[in-house]
């Protein structure tokens, strides 16, 4: 069985077609989805999938809560509280996506570093794991983690993309590192695909971040280029062929990791 650690399903590109989503996610073996919280909002948008699905696809969907470095512009005072009630949901395995992204600094970087201490706060007030982001920002958010990290229960980097040195640094924190079809992309994840096997397997998840980045590996693509969770096979493929485990080594292995690091047993 397959777990996605990172699936964006309150996103519009899923509006007409959740149900169909998640029967084909089913169809291709994967157990568990955890839903991407990137906002106030869209935490809300995620638990209400959660709660909407669970009869028709029970123990199967779960979700995160946080703000996006993106997003960081529009934390209130209020933000956090409203984020700790949200963390109350049984759904709730993790705070986030929350971190840094100096890539496109679509909110200040000033207001990215304030939005990501106050959860990894709020992370190790409620004794949650960390679902983080980062672009272009290593520097920094390694220095702000390694302030937090003996107080932090656990943590992912979801959408590793970053160079050697990054990952050697994100490992040496003990944290864990989520890859996506990124790694499937013979242009842009070369790199990634030459440094995917120093990841220990322990502490490597996977993840489809659909819709977006879909697996460049999948010998026919759908036609609107959406991704979706039923293509989580291609990332273990893709990250199978760089290291010495075979695919189902991975897909056992990466599944027992998420199942450790998002205590899905406590929240059903």
């Amino acid at each position: 069985m397959l777990v996605d650690i990172g699936v964006n399903l309150s996103n519009k590109r899923f509006k007409d077609d959740v149900g169909n989503v998640l029967q084909r996610a089913q169809q291709t073996q994967i157990s568990k989805l955890v839903l991407t919280g990137t906002s106030i909002v869209e935490s809300h948008a995620v638990i209400a999938l959660c709660e909407q699905y669970s009869d028709r696809f029970p123990d199967m969907l779960f979700a995160t809560c946080g703000i996006h470095p993106h997003d960081a512009d529009d934390l209130r005072a209020d933000s956090i509280d409203r984020l700790r009630a949200l963390a109350a949901h049984p759904q709730i395995v993790a705070i986030g996506e929350t971190g840094l992204d100096f890539n496109r600094n679509f909110s200040s970087p000033r207001a990215q570093q304030v939005a990501f201490e106050a959860q990894l706060e709020l992370a190790i007030e409620l004794n949650m794991p960390l679902f983080m982001h980062e672009r272009d920002a290593a520097p920094r958010q390694l220095e702000i983690l390694r302030h937090y990290r003996d107080q932090i229960t656990a943590g992912v980097i979801h959408c590793f993309t970053g160079d050697k040195k990054t990952l050697f640094s994100y490992l040496d924190l003990d944290l864990h590192i989520g890859i996506t079809g990124w790694v499937c992309d013979e242009r842009r994840g070369l790199e990634l695909q030459k440094i995917v096997h120093n990841i220990p397997l322990q502490r490597l998840m996977i993840e489809t971040d659909a819709p977006y980045l879909l697996p460049r590996n999948m010998p026919s693509k759908p036609s609107d280029r959406r991704n979706e969770p039923a293509f989580l096979p291609y990332v273990v493929q893709a990250i199978a062929a760089a290291r010495s485990e075979s695919a189902d080594e991975i897909t056992a292995a990466t599944a027992a990791t998420a199942m450790q690091f998002f205590n899905f047993n406590r929240a059903m």
